[in-house]
């Protein structure tokens, strides 16, 4: 295909994926919305909330590796199609099964862990498909999009989810995430995904799950980077249990901030976040983007650090509120600036024939990481001074970010060069 066809072409994705993005992240955002509020509405347990919960993780953190495995041996868009159809059968169901018997918390829960399933294929598969999407220069700001419509899904989600929920019927919500998951298909089936590939028709090697996924791990450990990438990124999906877990109890438990005004602080994360991502579309590729993400999570544990600070000075409501919206503002502002950088790396860094599986494997692995990490840090606030764990967890992961980035792995990265893209038609 000639260049300047295939540049208007990555155009076009470029935008196409952003829209996409935007339009199933905001409708999952309201679907999940509803569904929070319709199953503590309907039995006031927070239990029932929480089965909820571990249906949308569990089936997401098993089944990623075989999400990898598919994106590496199968057409990607095939798999991103049928994987959304999915999706729409599922919700769809249970559009029709409310409009036959009405809801119920089996209807809710299998739902959910389907929905999970098929959207994480979508993801995974997605995530290893942008750098055969856009070209090399571009993926940058493929990122920055993808984040801002994460960003916007999450301010705009809840927010048209409350407007929605006191007037209209949970149908009316399933309603919505089925045209949107729709809309996305249509947009998805004009994208050509091996517009910037370096494999031919026909190489994919045909074998077994346990084998690819053994070939995926060897190449893994082979490359020291990719690993001290994938292991940061659990590192710090770990300590932030502790803000995640911590933000609400010291806000709302000990220093009495009412429930409206936590709800701003929370979403001063996604603001930030937007922001952020806003910077990342429009500047040039970080030429480090390893030392570049070093930092960020440095300054990342340092606000972390910052969450004990109302604890350990006594200001009154308003400057506690002030300060913790500031706070959020910059974490969201932050955990972009670490992202978008680590996330052009491993487009760029890993090889194209294993890309799925390293993604599914970070997926699994971060999500296992949650529940974890929620369960330890519940634990310890019930025990332990607050001031204390945040305190804590922001000089482990001080100490772990120093050890795993050190200058010899920073050399390596910064060594490594960026691989050439050939174009094939679709």
């Amino acid at each position: 295909m000639d260049s300047s066809l295939k540049h208007k072409r990555a155009t076009y994705h470029l935008y196409t994926f952003t829209i996409s993005k935007l339009i199933a992240t905001f409708g999952s955002s309201v679907y999940a919305f509803g569904i929070s509020l319709y199953v503590l509405a309907l039995t006031g347990s927070a239990a029932s909330f929480a089965v909820n919960l571990i249906c949308s993780i569990v089936p997401r953190t098993i089944l990623a590796p075989v999400a990898g495995f598919a994106a590496d041996h199968y057409p990607k868009k095939v798999i991103v199609i049928l994987s959304q159809i999915a999706s729409i059968l599922a919700v769809g169901g249970l559009l029709l099964y409310s409009m036959s018997f009405g809801l119920s918390l089996v209807a809710i829960y299998v739902t959910t862990a389907f929905l999970s399933v098929s959207s994480m294929f979508t993801t995974v598969t997605f995530s290893s498909s942008i750098a055969n999407l856009i070209d090399a220069d571009r993926i940058q700001r493929a990122m920055g999009f993808n984040q801002s419509a994460m960003a916007i899904a999450t301010i705009g989600g809840p927010v048209v989810g409350g407007m929605l929920f006191g007037f209209v019927s949970m149908e009316i919500f399933l309603l919505i995430q089925v045209v949107a998951y729709s809309l996305a298909v249509l947009l998805e089936s004009t994208m050509n995904f091996k517009l910037y590939t370096n494999r031919m028709e026909g190489t994919e090697q045909k074998e077994s799950f346990f084998e690819g996924m053994k070939e995926g791990i060897t190449y893994l450990r082979s490359n020291r980077v990719i690993v001290v990438v994938i292991t940061m990124a659990l590192g710090v999906n770990f300590f932030f249990s502790a803000l995640m877990i911590g933000l609400p109890f010291i806000a709302i438990e000990q220093l009495q901030v009412e429930a409206t005004h936590f709800g701003f602080i929370e979403a001063m994360l996604a603001v930030g976040m937007l922001l952020s991502s806003i910077y990342f579309a429009a500047r040039k590729p970080v030429q480090q983007p390893l030392l570049f993400a070093k930092r960020g999570v440095l300054t990342m544990s340092v606000l972390l650090a910052g969450m004990s600070v109302p604890l350990l000075f006594v200001f009154g409501y308003w400057m506690n509120v002030s300060y913790l919206l500031t706070l959020m503002l910059v974490f969201g502002i932050t955990n972009v600036f670490v992202n978008t950088p680590i996330g052009v790396m491993m487009q760029t860094d890993v090889d194209e024939e294993f890309r799925g599986r390293v993604f599914g494997l970070l997926e699994s692995m971060a999500m296992a990481m949650m529940p974890l990490g929620y369960l330890l840090f519940g634990l310890l606030y019930d025990k332990f001074p607050a001031e204390w764990i945040v305190i804590g967890s922001s000089l482990c992961l001080i100490a772990f970010t120093s050890y795993l980035m050190r200058p010899a792995v920073l050399r390596e990265a910064n060594s490594k060069p960026v691989p050439a893209a050939t174009g094939l038609a679709e």
